[in-house]
């Protein structure tokens, strides 16, 4: 199996135009916050960000695969002591070029950095917005799943009446549970709350998300060789994660330094040798085939 990673120099509405429809199956990114990062990126105005940003996402649900995800990280700053809508504002003129908004995750930042504000606490999250051009997409979600924690020793130890049937919700909402579903169960599907600490002061970048943000995405939308793209590439995190778990990747940096750092670190190909199907166990995950 070869993977590739394709690392390219440029402006993302311009470099994205050169790339086949339907061809990349996740894409994931953080593009630069309205008025930050000016000393390295220049900065964008919240009042001319959705004009910014939408020839892009213009071009992004064009490369992206009907059966693919967009997974955008991105924050709302605070101007004058308010916080800016550009963020919610740009959500509805991607709804209007065919984007569906399917999901919002959060990242809760474990370690932010401390400090004191007049009207407001310390920044601790930030958003995750799923997109999706149809409403049937690819999803592992098998692969994210979590340990059940000690709740299930004591909460499943001695069920009510209640428990071993479908309690529907009492505020009419149409959602239900079954609690005796989850008896001997070891794993549980993940909330949208991402529990993550920072980490940029060994990728030299000021804006570097840690690892585990694309990895866990990655995990739940994507198989091995399928292509993820990152068009505001920074320090290569997302390429470098793709490359180990095996996925091909582009990533698109307009400034040459942080360009010129991932091209030497990274390899354009890496051949993966695959062992022979029978000398591992498999099992069948939801009617879809998964190797141990």
């Amino acid at each position: 199996m070869e993977i590739r990673t394709d690392i390219k120099l440029g402006d993302s509405k311009k470099i994205l135009k050169k790339l086949p429809d339907n061809s990349v199956d996740l894409i994931f990114t953080s593009p630069p916050y309205a008025d930050q990062r000016k000393s390295t990126y220049g900065g964008i105005h919240p009042d001319k960000y959705v004009d910014w940003f939408l020839p892009i996402s213009e071009e992004l649900f064009r490369v992206l695969k009907p059966t693919g995800t967009f997974v955008l990280n991105i924050k709302e700053k605070v101007v004058k002591g308010e916080r800016s809508t550009y963020v919610m504002e740009l959500i509805l003129a991607m709804k209007k070029q065919g984007w569906l908004w399917t999901e919002e995750f959060i990242w809760h930042k474990k370690n932010a950095f401390p400090g004191k504000w007049p009207n407001r606490f310390r920044d601790s999250w930030e958003r995750l917005l799923q997109f999706n051009k149809d409403k049937k997409f690819n999803m592992y979600q098998e692969e994210v799943m979590v340990p059940m924690g000690d709740w299930a020793k004591t909460r499943l130890k001695n069920l009510s009446e209640t428990d071993k049937k479908r309690d529907e919700s009492k505020v009419g909402s149409g959602f239900g549970k079954n609690i005796s579903n989850w008896v001997d169960r070891k794993m549980a599907y993940p909330t949208n709350v991402l529990h993550l600490a920072t980490e940029c002061n060994n990728k030299n970048h000021s804006a570097a998300f840690p690892e585990s943000l694309p990895e866990w995405f990655i995990k739940l939308f994507t198989e091995q060789e399928d292509v993820v793209l990152d068009p505001f590439m920074g320090s290569g995190t997302t390429n470098f994660v793709a490359q180990r778990m095996n996925r091909n990747s582009i990533g698109i940096e307009i400034l040459p330094e942080y360009y010129n750092m991932v091209k030497e670190q990274i390899e354009p190909t890496k051949l993966i040798l695959l062992e022979p199907e029978d000398e591992y166990e498999s099992t069948e995950l939801n009617g879809r085939h998964a190797v141990r």
